[in-house]
């Protein structure tokens, strides 16, 4: 049966968790694994999680199935969150997924169903998942214009120009906050202009929205994604609460679509819950239930919020003192684009050689295109990781 296949590639961040396990040195710093920690290196449990999950447990009845959309609760709270008043919810259907991975799969797998080998249109870079997932969809994958390797910001008259040529039957995917890997994201003015562009064109918004409330706050974060799903007529979104809520173990996420009218949002759903029910039958529980019980709670909703932002608070504090630390031991403000980007990476644009070189000479760990999580960085050693970043430029 089996003979014929060969090894599957590896996960590079995997092996990078790997190799950082079994290095020995003390003074190793991982900036690789895609999680937030916080000032002990760990990544905690939310203490309105914490008691999200204590009341769930003294009132919980049950573990019978819930159906194939999910917790109803959780759906009704996530768009709320993501869309506030943005969009007439009689267009509006959600269902529950697994991640914001899982969301990303159902998205696309409904999409090749409408449109079959459709071109995904993804940025330049990506997060590494987005184009492996459209393949298997059946999706065909191009790029547009985004990170300037020079300025390290968005090249948005590049890729304004590149979205303006697309037709009815492409689709874009948009990072709705904290771009993954660059951390350099699109002001409010360019996000009304990418509406206005999808507005023009026809081209299908899908936006990946893992990070909300990560770069600059709810609701600063989800302008662009409230700005497109009130100017276009169709859009698709993927929500993750893994970062904001700190659930990663928990796989809980949302597949979002805006019809054009409620007719066609039922129909357009029938479509998503026959994929759903042929792939994992009805998503988990525990981790949307987490979320739905904080959100719809006045207190605990406040406390979240707060946690949240101590987390969000701490990552800019990061970004400002590594480009300090930089800055001072150079006399240069070549990485100071650190600080003006948001959310848990940034794209450095070391060389690979660069990169191996802190790996082996410095314990310094990140993927190998010099992505690096900025939660990662042990404070009190701001000022030697600035000095190995300058060691293994020069």
């Amino acid at each position: 049966m089996f003979e014929n296949l060969s090894k599957a590639p590896g996960d590079k961040i995997l092996a990078l968790m790997g190799e950082y396990a079994a290095d020995a040195r003390p003074t190793k710093i991982d900036l690789g694994v895609g999680v937030y920690k916080d000032e002990k290196g760990v990544t905690p449990v939310m203490t309105s999680v914490r008691k999200a999950e204590e009341r769930m447990l003294s009132n919980e009845k049950t573990k019978t199935y819930l159906g194939i959309a999910g917790n109803k609760g959780f759906g009704t709270a996530v768009l709320d969150l993501v869309l506030a008043d943005a969009v007439d919810l009689l267009r509006v259907r959600i269902a529950q997924a697994p991640g914001g991975t899982g969301s990303l799969w159902v998205l696309m797998q409904l999409i090749n169903r409408a449109r079959p080998g459709a071109t995904v249109h993804v940025s330049d870079p990506t997060w590494a998942n987005h184009i492996p997932i459209a393949n298997s969809s059946g999706l065909k994958v191009a790029t547009y214009p985004y990170f300037d390797t020079v300025t390290r910001g968005v090249k948005f008259d590049e890729m304004l120009a590149a979205l303006d040529k697309l037709g009815a039957d492409d689709i874009v995917l948009l990072h709705g906050c904290c771009h993954n890997p660059t951390g350099a994201n699109l002001t409010d003015a360019q996000w009304d202009q990418v509406a206005a562009s999808l507005a023009r064109t026809g081209a299908l918004p899908f936006i990946d929205l893992a990070y909300l409330g990560f770069g600059d706050g709810i609701e600063a974060d989800a302008y662009g994604t409230r700005k497109i799903l009130s100017t276009v007529p169709e859009a698709v979104i993927a929500f993750s609460g893994s970062k904001n809520f700190g659930l990663y173990r928990e796989r809980v996420g949302a597949a979002i679509l805006v019809a054009r009218n409620a007719e066609e949002a039922d129909v357009t759903n029938s479509q998503l819950l026959n994929i759903i029910r042929g792939a994992y039958s009805q998503p988990p529980d525990h981790g949307a239930e987490i979320i739905r019980t904080i959100l719809q709670d006045a207190e605990l909703r406040a406390e979240w919020e707060e946690e949240l932002g101590v987390m969000r608070n701490r990552m800019i504090s990061l970004r400002e003192k590594l480009a300090s630390a930089i800055r001072e031991r150079s006399n240069s403000t070549d990485f100071d684009f650190v600080a003006g980007h948001r959310g848990m990476f940034s794209l450095l644009g070391l060389t690979a050689d660069a990169v191996e070189h802190l790996k082996a000479g410095n314990g310094v760990y990140m993927t190998s295109d010099s992505r690096i999580n900025v939660a990662g960085i042990p404070e009190e050693h701001v000022g030697a990781l600035a000095d190995a970043f300058l060691g293994a430029i020069r």
